[in-house]
């Protein structure tokens, strides 16, 4: 199958790149739990004494923090002779690994116990990646029911870096003296490494730029502050216009907020202010408005590709206006397939009015100037690209240093819809056709046969270590737009034969290939023809494969106008989201909330590593995407809203976020992703729309060159057809 799985295994053991280009992130051990109850990211161990937790974790308070939403809650009873302790872990997110110095340990403290003394509070050590700790050290925190910083000198800490403070994996409290005790209890909050102590006043005054209500939640956006000491900011609610209450905190480099309050048909007002890093409050905003309102079917879909577009929008890279691999993680990296994604997105968002046709221009003309002067190997895109100059990004480790054909083809199918899209004939729309003509005319599709008499085409090229990954393009997967782009391509194309010798591939290459990924011999031969839950399968490995498999090669191309000798790929991909979909209903492994509005296994982030997740046991892992059943609107739409409502209205309170719904959630981990995901949020967008009149399919299939790459295919076809009837 694809790159998501066959390097996952470097993806963390990637080199720092350069690090002062990067933004560098305060490396934090807690600040908020994305799901109530208990926090995933810790571990409680007691003997005799006692931990108060939940399924082994840490209780998680919602009343009793210091930024909201929630806190930490240590509740133990010390006895004598006896032990407890609780680990913190550091959340290990994609790309968020470029760390600012660590001088200090900081964290939040509430002592809930008046009467405790010092020897009552738990002392504190750092455990290293080796699982080993450091001294101890105690928490000097005696005076109760208020919240003091305590600040820790590195020093106070042997084996710490404070250059590399990724070598620390958590914070350990443990219990302090050997006497009994009555219950106490602790609140923490805010735990992170921080550079120094002081901070400077932050005397800018924060701006709400617009408050829009929808059904039960409210987004809220202002602009990028430019102040560096602005550590966050800080959202305020109130229901009556007088008495606030904080709500929420946001990064400094995000411009929105959505604050869902779970309830419809009611007015709020809003005020923000600015942290500095000692978590001092500026001024507030003036005052702001919204108020929440039902909404239609097609209003809830309007809104999920509206909050997946700003992800391409608002949060794109700056200098390039492409899309980051995720958010929060790198911030100078552009992902090219999730740019090209992206594009669609855009396109939705133009048609959609999210923004104007004039501001669509703007944005694509610094897209096609950057990509223009972006390096290439033989024309072809790497998977990450620098931002700061244009270079490859090998994020994916020091193999994955050039040319990436599926990341290129991801990229020109948004752009070569564009190029349908932008058909005015001012200087700028011509310049942006223009300019995606020649970044298409030069890709070198046949060149990446590898050699002249190959039946395949391969996913990478090295400039200094050539065709090392040495991965052929072997279907049934995501990889089908990259057969049929180079068979499309005027100037470098690719014989539509190698649609059958190559992606099509029957042959032994081909049959193990996909009995690898597979583990079954189940499509082994591209065709299937197999029965899974009462639906049968023409073509895929397995019982169809992770979901995206149907979304990726077709958010352009009309799945209903390619048809080959085996299947016609519409109703080939119906039938694997409705095999998914009746797994996930089905449920043998019962995990919770798996069900007929909780489905759609797909590629996403999980609780333990990102994996991309099939409707069959061996690769189910109890996580869901939403965009596997959203991005399936065109094939399963009924399915597809029960999802889109349930996801909202039933775990929006943790699911939903300012780019719309976060990339996967795992109810019997009590776990959801707090990153977005450039792969998964644009599907959305694009599908929808797809479902709803075929906008980017219609685009994509006016493009002269499509059309030709298109119908050389069903002659090519046309001549299977006849030679295997003979």
């Amino acid at each position: 199958m694809g790159l998501k799985k066959v390097l996952l295994f470097c993806l963390f053991s990637a080199a720092c790149c350069c690090k002062a280009q990067e933004y560098d992130y305060n490396y934090s051990f807690f600040s908020n739990s994305a799901m109530p109850d208990d926090y995933f990211f810790s571990a409680t161990d007691n003997e005799l004494s006692m931990i108060f937790n939940r399924n082994f974790r840490l209780l998680v308070n919602k009343k009793t923090a210091h930024t909201p939403g929630n806190a930490l809650q240590l509740s133990y009873i010390n006895a004598k002779g006896g032990r407890w302790n609780a680990s913190v872990f550091h959340q290990q997110k994609r790309g968020m690994d470029h760390f600012k110095k660590a001088n200090f340990l900081s964290f939040w403290a509430y002592n809930a116990t008046a009467d405790s003394t010092i020897k009552d509070l738990p002392l504190i050590q750092l455990m290293k990646t080796d699982s080993s700790l450091t001294e101890t050290v105690r928490v000097p925190v005696t005076e109760a029911n208020s919240w003091k910083q305590v600040l820790i000198p590195a020093t106070s800490f042997k084996g710490l870096d404070v250059n590399n403070p990724a070598g620390i994996i958590a914070v350990v409290f443990s219990q302090q003296h050997d006497r009994n005790s009555k219950k106490q209890t602790i609140y923490i909050d805010d735990i992170e490494f921080v550079p120094e102590k002081t901070a400077a006043k932050i005397t800018a005054i924060p701006s709400i730029a617009k408050a829009t209500g929808y059904a039960m939640h409210v987004d809220i956006s202002w602009s990028i502050p430019s102040d560096r000491n602005i550590k966050l900011i800080k959202i305020y609610r109130s229901v009556d216009g007088t008495n606030f209450i904080p709500v929420g905190i946001q990064q400094p480099y995000i411009n929105r907020y959505a604050d869902f309050t779970g309830e419809t048909n009611r007015k709020y007002y809003y005020k923000i202010n600015f942290l500095n890093s000692n978590y001092e409050e500026s001024d507030f905003s003036p005052v702001t408005e919204a108020s929440t309102r039902q909404l239609t079917d097609d209003e809830l879909m309007t809104m999920v590709q509206e909050a997946s577009f700003r992800y391409y929008w608002d949060g794109a890279e700056n200098k390039s206006g492409l899309a980051k691999e995720n958010i929060s993680g790198r911030q100078n990296m552009i992902a090219t397939g999730a740019s090209g994604f992206g594009i669609m997105a855009l396109l939705v968002g133009t048609e959609k009015k999210f923004i104007t046709r004039l501001d669509a221009v703007n944005r694509f003309i610094t897209i096609v100037n950057f990509l223009e002067k972006a390096q290439t190997f033989h024309g072809a895109f790497p998977h990450f690209i620098n931002a700061t100059n244009g270079k490859v990004e090998p994020f994916f480790g020091e193999n994955d240093n050039g040319a990436d054909l599926v990341e290129t083809s991801f990229l020109m199918q948004g752009l070569l819809a564009a190029r349908q899209y932008f058909t005015g004939n001012d200087a700028q729309e011509k310049l942006i056709r223009e300019k995606i003509t020649t970044i298409w005319k030069r890709i070198e599709w046949d060149w990446f046969k590898q050699t002249p008499d190959s039946k395949f085409l391969y996913w990478h090229w090295s400039p200094d270590k050539a065709w090392v990954i040495n991965h052929t393009l072997i279907g049934w997967n995501e990889t089908m737009v990259t057969y049929l782009l180079a068979i499309a391509s005027p100037t470098h194309g690719v014989p539509a034969s190698m649609y059958y010798s190559g992606w099509a591939n029957q042959d032994a290459t081909g049959q193990n290939y996909r009995s690898a990924w597979g583990q079954t011999k189940d499509g082994s031969m591209y065709t299937n023809g197999n029965t899974y839950g009462g639906v049968k399968l023409d073509v895929g490995v397995s019982n169809g494969g992770p979901i995206f498999f149907t979304h990726y090669s077709y958010m352009g191309y009309d799945p209903h106008l390619i048809t080959d000798i085996y299947t016609n790929y519409f109703r080939n991909n119906q039938r694997i989201a409705k095999i998914n979909y009746n797994y996930c209903v089905q449920n043998p492994k019962k995990y919770r909330g798996y069900g007929k509005d909780c489905w759609g296994l797909t590629a996403c982030d999980g609780p333990f590593d990102y994996s991309a997740d099939e409707p069959n046991e061996r690769q189910d892992h109890g996580k869901i995407a939403p965009t596997g059943a959203i991005s399936s609107f065109p094939y399963l739409p009924e399915e597809a809203m029960a999802a889109l409502k349930n996801y909202y209205f039933n775990y929006g309170s943790f699911l939903w976020g300012e780019y719309g719904f976060k990339d996967a959630f795992d109810i019997t981990n009590n776990w959801c992703s707090e990153i977005y995901m450039g792969l998964n949020q644009a599907p959305m967008a694009v599908m929808i729309e797809n479902h709803r009149n075929g906008f980017l399919w219609k685009l994509l299939g006016k493009d002269p060159d499509v059309k030709a790459g298109m119908d050389r295919l069903q002659l090519e076809t046309d001549k299977m057809r006849n030679n295997r009837v003979r």
